[in-house]
C-alpha cells in the first residue's frame, strides 16, 4: 500500500508541473522569470551549479558528478568550466561538439548519463523549467514566434537574448491555425524525457548501407502526400530526427568517429549556424548540445584523415583520463560491486584498497625526478605524506607527463576477476590474497595485453602484495596495541618527560631513588626511529612536539596519545617492536595456552567491532601476519 500511495503522488505532482496558457500568459512568465528561455548550454551548467560546487586546495569539486565519478576532479572542473560556462556565456564554444576522449570505462559515458538524468530532473523544477509551443515535435522555444524585426525591442524589455526561428511545423500551425496572431498560440511546459524523446536524444551508427539519414533529420511521411499534395508541406514530414526530438536539451553522438561521413556533414552547420539541413526545408534551427565519446586510437585515425579537418575545427576535445588515487579507485570499486547481486558477500578490509594499489600502478609514468619511484608517487597522488618530498611536487609530477592515465588496467577489468573470485570462492568473504591472485590468473587469459606488459603487471601485483603485507601487519598491530593501552600512555608520559628535559637542558628525577639522571636518550631515539627521525632531525622533533603541548595549555587542553599523530604512530610501532615476540608466538601456535587463548580472542573482537573485519577474515588475518612474522 505504501508503494501505491507514492505512486499516486508522484502522478499528482506531475500534473501539478503541467501547463498550459497562450503565448502572452508565457510572456508574462519570461518578464518574471528570464532563466526560463536560457540556452540548452546555459541550462546544463546552471543545473550542475546549482547541485553544489565545493572549493578544494587542488580546485573545484562539483556535486553533481562526485556521487558517481571518482578521482577525475581536474578533468571535471576543466570540461564545467572551459566548456560548459563558456557555452553558457554564449561564447563560440557553444557551437562545438563536445567530444569526451579517453580509455575504455574510464567513465565516459557515465558522464554522459549523469547528463542525461540530470536534465530530466532539472526540467522538473522551477530553475531548470522550460517551455515550448504546444504541439511541435521540436519542443521549440515560444519567443521564436516573435517577428525578427521586433526581437531587440523585447530582448531588451525582458533580458533575454532571442536566437533561431520557427521550425516548418511551427510556421505553418502560426499561418493556416492562428491567422499569424500569435499571442493566441498555446504554450506548454515540457518535461524532458529520454525514454519519451523529449530534449534528450541517442543516436548509434549501424551499417552505413542500411541506415537513413533520417534517424538524425526525420523522414517524408508517404502515406499523407496523397492527402497534403507536396513533401514540402510540413505535414506530410516526419520531425522525428534524433536532432530534431534532442532539440533543447542533449544529443549524445556514440561512436561518432565511426560514424558514415554523409551523417556527420549535417553536423557542420549545426555547430557553426546553430541549424540543420532536413527535406525540403529551409535551415531548422536547433539548440542542443552535442556530446560524444571515443577513445585516444580512434581519435588519432580521425584527425589524420584529411576530409576530416572542417568537422575537426568543430570539436572541442576533452581528454577523461583514468582516476589516478588509490582511494578514489576503491570508491569505484565499491560502486560497482553494491550494484551488482554480489553485494551480500563481505570483503575484508584493504582487500580493494590491493586492487586498487594494483590498477593505479598501471596506470602511472615513471618519473625522472631523483628519488621518486611510482609507490612515493603513488602515495603522493593520494595525498599521503613522503618523506623527502612536499605537495608542491605533486603538481610538478601531474606537469611531467600530461597524457598520465590514458592508458592501464582498466577498472572493468578488476572487477571481472573480482567477480570471478566472489564465484569461485565457497564462502561468505573473500580477502586481498583472493582478489591478487584472481588479477594474476586473468592475465593469462587477457586478450590484449603483450608479454613485456603481462611481466610488468606481475611485478605490480608483487608490489601490491607487499604493500598489503605491510598494511596487515600495523592491521593487527594496533589490535595489539590497544590492547596494551595503558602501557602505550605510560610510554608516552615518559617519552614527554624526557623531551621536556632535554629541550629545557634540565635533570629529570628518578621517581624510586630521587637521584637526578640525565634525559634518557637511547629511549627518545628508540622511539623517534620507528618513524624515520634522523640524528640530525630529532632537536627539530622534540621542539615541535614540546611547540604542541604548550599550545595545547594555553587553550587548557591535556596533550594525550592522540594529539600528535605521528608521535603515536612512533608509540604504536615501538610497543609492536617490543611486543613482537608475543605477538608471533599468540598468532602461529597451533594449541595456544590459556592466557594466549584469551589474547588471540580480544584481538580477534576488536577487529571485528573497530575494524570492519568478519569472524572469518579476523582469523585469516592472525594466520598471515603470523606466517609474515615468522619467516
Amino acid at each position: 500500500m505504501d508503494i501505491l500511495k507514492r505512486i499516486d503522488e508522484h502522478r499528482r505532482e506531475e500534473e501539478r508541473l503541467a501547463w498550459e496558457g497562450t503565448f502572452a500568459d508565457y510572456l508574462d512568465i519570461v518578464r518574471e522569470r528570464p532563466h526560463v528561455a536560457q540556452t540548452a548550454h546555459s541550462r546544463i551548467y546552471n543545473m550542475i551549479k546549482d547541485a553544489g560546487v565545493e572549493e578544494t586546495e587542488g580546485g573545484k569539486s562539483y556535486s553533481f558528478f562526485s556521487r558517481e565519478i571518482f578521482g577525475l576532479e581536474q578533468a571535471i572542473e576543466r570540461l564545467v568550466e572551459e566548456y560548459f560556462h563558456s557555452a553558457a556565456r554564449r561564447l563560440d564554444v557553444r557551437k562545438r561538439i563536445l567530444l569526451l576522449m579517453g580509455p575504455v570505462s574510464g567513465g565516459k559515458s557515465t558522464i554522459v548519463n549523469l547528463l542525461k538524468e540530470g536534465l530530466e530532473r532539472y526540467s522538473r523544477t522551477d530553475a531548470g523549467a522550460l517551455y515550448a509551443i504546444k504541439g511541435c515535435p521540436m519542443q521549440e522555444e515560444p519567443l521564436h514566434l516573435v517577428p525578427v524585426d521586433l526581437r531587440p525591442e523585447l530582448e531588451e524589455e525582458l533580458g533575454v537574448k532571442i536566437e533561431g526561428k520557427l521550425c516548418p511545423s511551427c510556421q505553418f500551425k502560426l499561418k493556416h491555425e492562428y491567422g499569424n496572431r500569435v499571442e493566441d498560440v498555446p504554450v506548454e511546459r515540457v518535461l524532458l524525457s529520454e525514454d519519451e524523446r523529449v530534449g534528450i536524444g541517442t543516436f548509434s551508427p549501424s551499417d552505413p548501407k542500411s541506415q537513413d539519414i533520417a534517424d538524425l533529420t526525420g523522414s517524408i511521411d508517404f502515406s499523407t502526400i496523397a492527402e497534403y499534395g507536396s513533401e514540402s508541406d510540413p505535414r506530410a514530414y516526419r520531425f522525428d530526427g534524433e536532432l530534431n526530438k534532442a532539440n533543447r536539451g542533449l544529443m549524445e553522438f556514440q561512436e561518432m568517429l565511426k560514424c558514415d561521413e554523409k551523417f556527420l556533414w549535417n553536423l557542420l552547420s549545426l555547430t557553426q549556424e546553430g541549424n540543420f539541413k532536413a527535406g525540403r526545408f529551409a535551415l531548422i534551427s536547433a539548440d542542443q548540445l552535442i556530446i560524444a565519446h571515443t577513445n585516444e586510437a580512434e581519435y588519432k585515425a580521425f584527425i589524420s584523415n584529411k576530409k576530416n579537418e572542417a568537422l575537426q575545427s568543430r570539436i572541442i576535445v576533452m581528454p577523461i583520463p583514468y582516476n589516478l588515487k588509490v582511494s578514489d579507485e576503491e570508491k569505484i570499486y565499491d560502486k560497482l560491486i553494491k550494484e551488482s547481486d554480489m553485494a551480500h558477500i563481505h570483503i575484508a578490509p584493504h582487500a580493494l584498497r590491493a586492487a586498487a594499489t594494483f590498477s593505479i600502478l598501471s596506470r602511472l609514468r615513471e618519473s625522472k625526478k631523483q628519488g621518486m619511484d611510482l609507490v612515493k608517487k603513488m602515495r603522493l597522488y593520494d595525498g599521503e605524506a613522503v618523506e623527502g618530498f612536499k605537495d608542491s611536487d605533486v603538481e610538478e609530477l601531474q606537469n611531467e607527463y600530461l597524457d598520465e592515465g590514458m592508458d592501464g588496467i582498466d577498472p572493468r577489468y578488476v572487477i571481472n576477476r573480482i567477480s570471478s573470485a566472489f564465484v569461485r570462492q565457497d564462502t561468505t568473504c573473500i580477502n586481498a590474497l583472493d582478489i591478487l591472485r584472481a588479477l594474476k590468473d586473468g592475465l593469462d587469459q587477457h586478450p590484449s595485453i603483450t608479454k613485456e606488459q603481462r611481466e610488468r603487471y606481475l611485478n605490480f601485483i608483487s608490489v601490491a602484495r607487499k604493500e598489503y603485507d605491510e598494511t596487515a601487519k600495523k592491521e593487527v598491530q594496533k589490535a595489539f596495541v590497544y590492547s596494551y593501552e595503558e602501557s602505550a600512555k605510560t610510554l608516552l608520559d615518559n617519552y614527554l618527560d624526557n623531551v621536556e628535559a632535554y629541550c629545557n637542558r634540565q635533570k629529570i628525577r628518578d621517581p624510586i631513588t630521587g637521584e637526578e639522571l640525565d634525559p634518557d636518550e637511547k629511549l627518545m631515539r628508540s622511539i623517534e626511529e620507528q618513524i624515520g627521525i634522523s640524528e640530525n632531525a630529532k632537536k627539530a622533533f622534540r621542539e615541535e612536539i614540546l611547540i604542541r603541548i604548550s599550545a595545547y595549555a594555553r587553550k587548557g587542553k591535556r596533550f594525550d596519545y592522540n594529539s600528535h599523530e605521528r608521535l603515536r604512530e612512533a608509540i604504536q610501532k615501538k610497543l609492536f617492536a617490543d611486543l613482537k615476540d608475543v605477538v608471533k608466538i599468540t598468532t602461529s601456535t597451533k594449541t595456544p595456552d590459556e592466557n594466549q587463548l584469551k589474547k588471540i580472542n580480544e584481538v580477534t573482537r576488536r577487529l571485528i567491532d573497530e575494524h570492519g573485519y568478519c569472524p572469518v577474515c579476523a582469523n585469516e588475518l592472525l594466520r598471515y601476519v603470523g606466517s609474515l612474522l615468522n619467516r
